[in-house]
């Protein structure tokens, strides 16, 4: 962790400090080391101890002492920290970011660590794993826009591991400038989270609303990273806090930047040329901080729905849970006045008892009297008892005879109404083959009865030319024998 860990520190050490408080200072990162019996959970801090160890951030109490809350308050101060480091990086070049630019790298690391905590172990030794890829696959499900990226992933030959594909993910989230949207989808899903993160993750808590709003300003961050030549399935690098950390020769630059700005009031005429040639620098400042600020304005007003929405859903569920008592003290009620009803007749009971004791002996010279002569009874009805039983079995087995052939014959019903059934179908489907034939026979009568009109208009007509065939041949004829007699007459003379 820069000058203060080991450099062969796992990224999980240079992350999760418990033995550190991390709090934000302006645009510095200030660390606080803990002592060891702080931390501890036996010997309890003294006020002076208390007062050593106070900051802003972290309100002093038992509660704060939990090292999951110290780790993601930690988490969310260092993600500040970097969104800005990667912000004034790409304001200040005015370029594209590649995978070669080391914020950008922090913030990779800073949000897989994000993603990470709190997510719920493996159970047992065959139980299944929980894996932020399966999570990230499920987003696709809540905005159609993550399937190209997803697909995408999925696709890539260099990536084999489900660690690599979630790296490859938001990388590629980051340069859809979707992230952010992605993120609130996640956390707007609780039941979704809940089976992947215990109850105190960072993804389950406040502190998420707050990473998505610091997503949200990487939006105006232009990305070009290739994917395919990064290895992503080895480990992430360490985070060099150096860059994040104030020192004391950056408070003595503080201070001799606030002397010279003093004296460069009176020198003002000087710099008027150095403020001028900075016009254009500070307008695409101003006009990216006006993107960021919409962009900050459009997640905002979406949040901002959706927490009127949970208050209406709150106060409807408040509504009916008054009602719900309401009905629950009316209910205590009568249940109470029931009680009491069941009270005194209880006692009425109890000393209809204590009488019905006190008659006992009475009741039991009764009763071995009405025994004696019930026996007696019994002893005369028996005989008749039994020669009934025994017509009631012969009647029985008789009925039972009789429901046997019942049954048979159901049985016969049935198979015959099956058989009825399926005759009645190939019958029906014959039918339907018969209206067929009768509607292509009706088809070809229609044709045949035009066809014979036609004919009958055609021998029609053939027989008006034969009559003037006919008639043109008798003229024809007595022509010929008018020429003839000339002819005749033309040789006598």
């Amino acid at each position: 962790m820069g000058g203060m860990s080991e450099p062969k520190a796992a990224p999980n050490d240079t992350i999760y400090l418990c033995n550190f408080r991390v709090s934000v200072d302006g645009e510095w990162l200030c660390l606080k080391v803990l002592p060891v019996y702080y931390v501890s959970n036996n010997f309890p801090p003294t006020p002076e101890l208390e007062k050593t160890t106070f900051y802003p951030n972290y309100p002093i109490g038992p509660r704060e002492r939990d090292p999951v809350l110290i780790e993601r308050s930690n988490l969310v101060n260092i993600s500040k920290l970097v969104v800005k480091e990667v912000i004034d990086s790409s304001m200040k070049f005015g370029r594209q970011l590649d995978s070669d630019h080391i914020p950008l790298q922090h913030f990779f690391i800073v949000l897989e660590h994000v993603l990470r905590h709190g997510i719920k172990p493996k159970k047992g030794l065959l139980g299944p794993k929980k894996e932020l890829w399966d999570l990230l696959q499920k987003v696709e499900l809540l905005d159609t826009e993550a399937q190209d990226i997803t697909a995408s992933v999925r696709d890539l030959p260099t990536v084999r591991t489900h660690i690599g594909r979630t790296r490859a993910w938001l990388r590629l989230a980051l340069m859809q400038k979707k992230l952010a949207d992605y993120f609130r989808l996640l956390v707007s899903q609780p039941q979704l989270l809940s089976e992947y993160y215990e109850a105190p993750a960072l993804l389950r808590s406040e502190e998420a609303y707050v990473i998505s709003a610091l997503l949200v300003s990487l939006n105006i961050v232009d990305c070009n990273l290739c994917v395919k030549e990064e290895d992503l399935d080895s480990q992430q690098g360490v985070i060099d806090f150096s860059l994040y950390l104030r020192t004391k020769r950056d408070l003595g630059e503080e201070d001799v930047l606030s002397i010279s700005s003093g004296g460069g009031r009176e020198g003002g005429g000087s710099r008027e040329g150095s403020t001028a040639e900075g016009a254009d620098e500070n307008m695409t400042t101003v006009l990216d901080q006006k993107n960021y600020i919409e962009e900050l304005n459009r997640h905002l007003n979406g949040t901002v729905s959706s927490l009127q929405e949970k208050v209406e859903s709150l106060s409807t569920s408040n509504a009916l849970i008054k009602e719900d008592l309401n009905i629950s003290k009316d209910t205590i009620e009568k249940v109470q006045v029931e009680n009491k009803r069941l009270r005194a007749e209880l006692e009425k009971y109890r000393n209809i008892e204590r009488m019905a004791e006190e008659e006992i002996p009475l009741i039991r010279s009764r009763v071995s009297l009405v025994q004696s002569s019930y026996e007696n009874g019994m002893k005369e009805l028996s005989q008749e008892f039994r020669v009934r039983l025994q017509q009631e079995m012969v009647r029985r087995e008789e009925v039972e005879e009789e429901m046997n052939k019942q049954e048979n014959i159901k049985k016969e019903m049935e198979i015959t109404i099956s058989h009825l059934e399926k005759d009645v179908s190939e019958k029906k489907e014959i039918i339907s083959t018969l209206k067929g034939q009768l509607e292509d026979i009706k088809c070809i009568n229609l044709e045949m009865y035009t066809k014979l009109a036609e004919c009958e208009y055609e021998i029609s007509q053939k027989g008006e030319l034969v009559s003037k065939l006919e008639a043109k041949t008798k003229e024809i004829s007595t022509m010929l024998t008018n020429l003839n007699n000339v002819s005749a007459e033309c040789d006598k003379r």
